[in-house]
């Protein structure tokens, strides 16, 4: 099969899609012929071995989204990339994996094996891109929103960055669920695009104090949806009383937090609560909101598997919009 071994951390280029062994199947597990694989920021991390955690035992394929074609039984599928997450929904149980970037080899390849209990019926009305991307994205911002965050309608949300594919279905969810939502960018088309797809409002973070104008604008925030992480102290100013940070990154300067007043957490009763990744549950409790079709992963562009390097320079640049795609075909 064709795929993408990654021997060596570097930049793009050192990406390059090349003929593999066939996986072999575990027990429980079944071979997936993927049409696509969307592109997350955990993979250019994985990619350069940046910080803990990003550098496993090379060589690995990388890639946790994906949709395609189980081959036992033909069904159209998408994969959810929390393996052996295990019963309790609270957190994922001692032999939890994320697919793509370590032993489990990942989704930029023509095939994959998955464990079975990971694969959900694809949204019919979505096309190969948009399920092939739709996963990692889709199931951390469930997670965080609704079984972390229990946001409900009425309430207002604020997401910092509104161009990356867990800002814009976290939106998307938020929006339907009948919250208020406000977003950050540092550019004007991407504040634009959010305001288009549900938005209520947005600030340019470049600026000076972004979030007490932010504040000004819409009011305290019941929740901060924060994937920077050196953000903590801006995201904890943007609360109201017993509001709380959704804390489920660390882009920002290596997540770093150098300099955070603790008085303002405690004595307005505000919260911090880390989130990633998400359980079977929460994932086919996301596929439900989609399924009625107006939720879509909102796409920036499609690369065939061959022009990886290419897919890898767009997602450094930052310039996209939503979540870049691979293609088998």
């Amino acid at each position: 099969m064709r795929g993408v071994l990654l021997t060596e951390h570097g930049g793009p280029e050192v990406l390059e899609c090349t003929e593999l062994a066939t996986p072999e199947p575990r027990p429980g597990q079944v071979l997936v012929e993927l049409r696509t694989a969307g592109i997350n920021r955990r993979d250019a991390l994985i990619r350069a071995g940046i910080g803990p955690g990003y550098r496993p035992q090379l060589p690995v394929i990388l890639g946790s989204d994906g949709a395609g074609i189980r081959r036992d039984t033909g069904e159209e599928v998408v994969i959810l990339p929390s393996l052996r997450w295990g019963d309790d929904d609270r957190v994922p149980g001692p032999d939890y994996a994320l697919l793509g970037g370590g032993p489990d080899g990942g989704t930029y390849a023509e095939l994959v094996a998955v464990d079975a209990d990971c694969l959900f019926p694809k949204p019919r009305h979505l096309a190969w891109a948009e399920a092939g991307a739709l996963s990692l994205s889709g199931v951390t911002a469930y997670r965080a929103l609704f079984t972390v965050g229990q946001l409900r309608a009425g309430q207002t949300l604020v997401i910092l960055g509104a161009g990356s594919g867990v800002s814009l279905i976290a939106l998307q969810l938020a929006v339907k669920a009948g919250a208020r939502v406000a977003v950050t960018s540092s550019s004007r088309d991407k504040l634009n695009l959010a305001q288009e797809l549900g938005a209520a409002a947005g600030v340019d973070y470049t600026e000076p104090d972004w979030e007490l104008r932010l504040r000004d604008e819409i009011g305290e925030a019941d929740l901060v949806l924060d994937s920077v992480g050196s953000t903590l102290q801006e995201s904890v100013h943007l609360l109201r009383r017993g509001g709380a940070v959704l804390s489920m990154g660390g882009t920002g300067d290596s997540g770093i937090v150098t300099d955070f007043d603790i008085r303002t957490l405690y004595l307005q009763h505000k919260r911090v609560l880390g989130t990633v990744m998400g359980s079977p549950r929460d994932f086919a409790a996301f596929l439900a909101m989609v399924a009625d079709g107006d939720i879509d992963p909102v796409i920036d562009s499609v690369y065939p598997l061959d022009e990886v390097a290419d897919a890898h320079a767009q997602l450094d640049s930052n310039l996209r919009f939503g979540k870049i795609v691979l293609t088998t075909d």
